[in-house]
């Protein structure tokens, strides 16, 4: 438990499709930590979901205690323009304001060089960059600056330490959001908002397959995968007022995971 970090705070958090998903695990954790959360989730996020993701957003809510006046949830395809507007505007009718966003969603893409198409570039463009910057500006024009700590957290990938190949729209994507963090984190930092952004590094939340989840596994010090587990209290931290110090950073909290 954070106590006071989190407490009386409200966050919007995007990308809670999965109850395997980090998304689920930060939402979790702000709970517990006293926070209010609008969640945000997208029912078409994939066709062929982790066994035991069943039950949709209706699950998820349910596992997280249900709708409330502390849990809100609003679904949308951030890959509309307008979408990242609307969910604000959601955690504003639901709520009354807005201390944070945490944007946790992400479009995969499996396109090489080879194979990769300009529908599938878009897409990821829209879906992980575009969202990300719009996702910030509804913030910061929604946030009431008499209340203190506004806070942005962004999620990017490891492409900035070693090459990904076959995830060639992903990872265009995610480095423009490694990119973005340092200006939007001056943008905004005269009205007290801070801006930074986690690299999780592999996290295991169903989509490896049992053979690269092993081949891996070694590479970690700890001999496992990253968790959401692992990821949620870090976010934690940098919702609460504990991170005021701290702006423009890009967190690599890969648990210590060694590129061969």
């Amino acid at each position: 438990m954070v106590g006071s970090a989190s407490e009386e705070r409200i966050v919007v958090v995007t990308g809670v499709s999965r109850r395997t998903g980090i998304g689920f695990a930060i939402v979790r954790r702000l709970l517990e930590d006293g926070a209010k959360v609008l969640c945000h989730s997208f029912s078409q996020f994939d066709t062929n979901p982790p066994a035991g993701e069943v039950g949709g957003a209706q699950a998820l809510l349910t596992e997280l205690g249900g709708m409330s006046e502390r849990l809100q949830h609003v679904e949308a395809d951030l890959g509309d323009s307008d979408a990242p507007r609307r969910v604000v505007d959601a955690a504003i009718d639901a709520f009354g304001a807005i201390d944070a966003v945490v944007v946790n969603h992400a479009h995969g893409s499996g396109e090489s060089l080879a194979t990769v198409t300009t529908k599938e570039l878009d897409r990821a463009w829209a879906v992980n960059a575009r969202a990300t910057v719009l996702l910030t500006q509804a913030f910061a024009e929604s946030h009431d600056d008499s209340r203190p700590d506004g806070r942005v957290v962004l999620f990017t990938s490891g492409q900035h330490l070693g090459p990904m190949p076959g995830e060639l729209p992903y990872v265009l994507s995610k480095g423009a959001m490694h990119q973005v963090t340092r200006t939007l984190a001056d943008e905004l930092a005269d009205r007290g908002i801070t801006v930074n952004a986690i690299n999780p590094g592999p996290v295991d939340t169903g989509w490896p397959s049992d053979q690269l989840r092993e081949s891996l596994r070694s590479a970690f010090p700890a001999g496992r995968w990253g968790r959401p587990e692992d990821i949620a209290p870090i976010v934690a931290w940098l919702v609460s007022a504990d991170s005021a110090w701290m702006t423009g950073q890009v967190i690599d909290a890969e648990g210590g995971f060694r590129r061969r």
